[in-house]
């Protein structure tokens, strides 16, 4: 029975350690004044009938620290390219000289900031609340397992085991918003 409930905590942890992951892909995709090609991961263009992520259909580059170079792999992309970045709104403006798109990173303006602020607030709360989800599914499932045999001396050991995961991850979860505030208010 102690083997289900370290099954228990284990899965707990896993699905923990996915939102915190998942958390930190999305906030690399977030411009903080200077070029990054992974802000074009989550900008989806028709390739062939197929939503296809940008990267998947050009080399993204960043020649210097102020532009982002797009070089579809197919000229007929570039204005379908083109068109999918003016749509996202991620404050980018393409230029298109035939070869390729040439997008030049502006400086935030404060507003902008303020917008990418609560972006990172809200993903950082919405990883928050999968890592609870996590949570009180584990101590149900070690409620039902108590109810099957479980020691109650052990459950509670779990549960205890549970909330503590909980909160180390909340916790990398805050310093990762934290961390990403910081980098975007940096002027």
């Amino acid at each position: 029975m102690i083997d289900k409930a370290k099954e228990i905590l284990d899965g707990a942890k896993a699905k923990m350690g996915d939102s915190v992951k998942f958390l930190e892909e999305d906030l690399k995709t977030y411009r903080a004044g200077k070029a990054n090609p992974l802000v074009f991961n989550n900008i989806m263009v028709d390739y062939y009938g197929t939503e296809t992520p940008v990267p998947q259909v050009a080399s993204v580059t960043t020649p210097d620290a102020k532009t982002i170079l797009i070089q579809p792999w197919e000229k007929k992309m570039i204005p379908v390219i083109e068109k999918a970045i003016m749509d996202a709104n991620i404050g980018l403006t393409p230029q298109n000289n035939g070869e390729h798109i040439r997008c030049a990173v502006p400086p935030l303006t404060e507003e902008r900031r303020k917008e990418l602020i609560k972006k990172v607030k809200t993903a950082g709360e919405n990883a928050k609340i999968v890592i609870r989800n996590a949570r009180r599914d584990a101590i149900d499932a070690l409620k039902k397992a108590q109810k099957e045999g479980l020691p109650e001396d052990v459950q509670k050991d779990y549960e205890q085991n549970v909330q503590k995961e909980t909160d180390a991850y909340v916790k990398k979860v805050d310093e990762l918003c934290a961390a990403k505030e910081k980098d975007i208010m940096t002027v």
